[in-house]
């Protein structure tokens, strides 16, 4: 009988970013704070070849070939399956939903979180590592460097707008721009509102409905607030943004201290 295993693929969020530096191979350098929150994709697998499906309210577009991290994760495992995956994390949006879905290949595959397969989850993504430690860190270097955090129990008022932003295209912006810092805790910021100047309006209107300065989420297209204020964003779900309060949560597999 064929038996199928769902892996939950908890969303990232990044509180603050701050660029440290630029490697000579072009990769930057990081020192950011993230925390997984309680909401995200899924994926089902069954043992076979390697195939992918998807649904759910962000599944369009979504590559379904070797393109999609999802197979490139199976491949660093050694593993095929047939991956199905429900797609409710905005691709473009700065919530880590690729390597979200990486990790969770990764986690499927028995990898538990260690120096060495951070540093091999790097390979796929920079997000990648976090997303298999989860919970909350302190993530350096070009994301392979995951310190565990005490958990805080925060809640989230997330803004997902009609929009993308790439992250190589906001880092580009970055370089051009001069490598800028930010006023606010995201040093991306300005360079993903140089790549996609309709986020300002976005940012403008969240601070005016809920009386506090939104923050961008990694490099975009969400933006957050602190705290629960779906009730005075709501009329925001009428321009065709989509309204999401999320909490943190801890790591999934219960390893709360370990250093990656």
């Amino acid at each position: 009988m064929t038996t199928a295993t769902t892996v939950p693929a908890p969303a990232k969020l990044t509180l603050g970013l701050r660029i440290t530096g630029v490697r000579a191979d072009g990769f930057h350098l990081i020192d950011a704070e993230m925390v997984t929150l309680s909401f995200g994709d899924l994926l089902t697998f069954v043992d076979g070849e390697t195939a992918l499906t998807a649904h759910g309210p962000y599944a369009d577009g979504i590559p379904l070939d070797r393109s999609n991290l999802v197979t490139a994760a199976l491949d660093a495992a050694g593993r095929t399956a047939s991956v199905d995956i429900d797609k409710r994390i905005p691709h473009g949006g700065g919530l880590g939903g690729g390597s979200a879905d990486a990790a969770a290949v990764l986690r499927w595959a028995g990898w538990s979180p260690t120096p060495a397969t951070c540093r091999r989850a790097a390979e796929l993504g920079a997000d990648v590592p976090f997303c298999l430690v989860g919970g909350r860190a302190r993530v350096r270097g070009i994301g392979e460097i995951v310190e565990p955090l005490p958990f805080l129990a925060r809640t989230v008022t997330l803004v997902i707008p009609p929009l993308r932003v790439s992250t190589p295209a906001a880092y580009a912006a970055w370089d051009r721009l001069g490598g800028p810092t930010a006023p606010g805790p995201n040093d991306l910021e300005p360079a993903a509102i140089a790549v996609e100047p309709r986020l300002a309006g976005w940012r403008d209107r969240i601070g005016e409905a809920c009386g506090r300065s939104p923050v961008l989420a990694g490099s975009g297209a969400t933006w957050f607030v602190h705290g629960e204020h779906d009730n005075a964003l709501a009329a925001l779900g009428n321009e065709g943004a989509q309204i999401i309060v999320a909490m943190t949560t801890r790591p999934t597999d219960g390893h709360d201290g370990r250093t990656c």
